[in-house]
């Protein structure tokens, strides 16, 4: 009997449901965070404490406080703890406060939703995610429409919404301790005084409380958004970037910056299950030690489809692989592409009962490979693609001919 190979093993071994996906907001607007402070420390008793007349603020408060003085903004608001609270300071010396200041609350108007360095992976208790060997593309870095968002429990926040969607969807959000995951608690929650204190901008944030319903994988969705996230991302690094070594720098789809490397891409059957498929490729390829320093990142994406030089209307979801390795120099990229030549190998060898009906890979020399999976051409394919080229060769003729409009 033949040994089982690593593909049938994989398939046993793991489960067939897909994980959610939970996006953990970072930046905070509590009291106690130094650097929401102008001095880049919290006040004490000696301060003077100055929110901006004008700027709308939500402000979490966690312990107790003494101020000298306070100036409040006309539309605001502060959330205490139990036990938190602010009393005037009574002039008794303060070791930890020699010189009083005039303490600002830094501007948090420039919190932007599709900046994806502000979201975080977590588990749904929103410890944060190893960093692994799974990365996202930038626009997926962002909460897409079936992910769940967490806001850290006891902290305030303030984010702009603005987007080039009507709506933004998300499968649930969870905020000041408690899970909002139905379109009727969310949209009570909007009703509350909190709400238009922590979200603002022209977009709308609409909770479903659905899953992805494909097993396939379900489109990201914040493509429409994509220049507000490269913008958000570069902006950060200096609007460049990076230099890149290899020959031919692949662009990926949703990904802002080219990369060193290799893209697959996938055409799938009913049968594909994408969790599935990313498990068997991290146990059986990613996880062998002459990969230990290649990354992936994979996902169902649409690109425009063409013929004859029209553009369709609808587009054509595929799988992206997208495959980089940590190497420098000269050698950048070049594991990543051995294993998508291994990936590649193994869709020749499995991919009808995996599910994948073709794979193609671009590398970042500038070659490419496509091969279709499980397929066979018979006699009455050709036939019936000859007979398809002769009427459409006949209705062009008739078309230019004039004989038929």
């Amino acid at each position: 009997v033949a040994p089982m190979d690593w593909v049938t093993l994989v398939s046993l071994l793991l489960p067939a449901a897909a994980a959610a996906v939970y996006k953990q907001w970072i930046p905070n607007t509590n009291f106690e965070t130094a650097s929401n402070w102008d001095k880049g420390r919290v006040p004490c008793a000696n301060d003077v404490v100055h929110f901006e007349k004008n700027k709308v603020v939500s402000v979490f408060v966690r312990s107790p406080h003494e101020l000298t003085d306070m100036y409040l903004p006309l539309n605001g608001e502060l959330v205490l703890a139990s036990g938190a609270g602010f009393a005037a300071f009574d002039g008794s010396w303060d070791p930890g406060c020699d010189s009083g200041a005039t303490v600002r609350f830094a501007d948090a108007e420039h919190h932007a939703w599709f900046d994806p360095t502000l979201w975080q992976a977590v588990s749904p208790e929103g410890e944060l995610e190893p960093s692994g060997r799974i990365f996202s593309v930038d626009e997926e870095r962002v909460p897409c429409h079936y992910d769940d968002v967490i806001f850290q429990a006891e902290t305030s926040f303030r984010v702009n919404i603005d987007s080039s969607q009507r709506v933004i969807h998300l499968r649930s959000i969870s905020l000041m301790g408690q899970e909002l995951s139905s379109p009727e608690a969310w949209a009570g929650y909007l009703q509350g005084p909190s709400a238009p204190l922590q979200f603002h901008g022209n977009g709308t944030l609409q909770v479903t409380g659905t899953s992805c319903p494909d097993k396939s994988g379900c489109v990201c969705g914040n493509t429409p958004d994509g220049h507000r996230i490269c913008s958000a991302l570069l902006g950060a690094s200096g609007r460049q970037c990076p230099a890149l070594t290899c020959q031919s720098p692949l662009q990926p789809l949703g990904h802002c910056c080219g990369v060193c490397g290799a893209i697959i891409s996938l055409d799938f059957t009913p049968d594909f299950d994408l969790q599935k498929y990313q498990d068997r490729l991290v146990q059986g390829l990613l996880s062998q030690p002459k990969y230990t320093g290649v990354q992936m990142a994979i996902s169902k994406v649409h690109k425009a489809q063409t013929l004859l030089g029209t553009i369709f209307r609808s587009s054509a979801p595929f799988i992206q692989i997208v495959l980089i390795d940590d190497a420098a120099g000269a050698q950048t990229g070049t594991a990543a592409e051995q294993l998508a030549a291994d990936i590649i190998e193994d869709i020749a060898q499995h991919g009808e009962t995996l599910g994948i009906s073709s794979g193609k890979m671009e590398v970042a020399t500038g070659s490419t490979f496509s091969g279709q999976v499980g397929s066979r051409i018979t006699a009455g394919t050709v036939m019936g693609l000859l007979s398809s080229l002769l009427l459409l060769g006949g209705i062009l003729f008739l078309y230019r001919t004039g004989k038929l409009r």
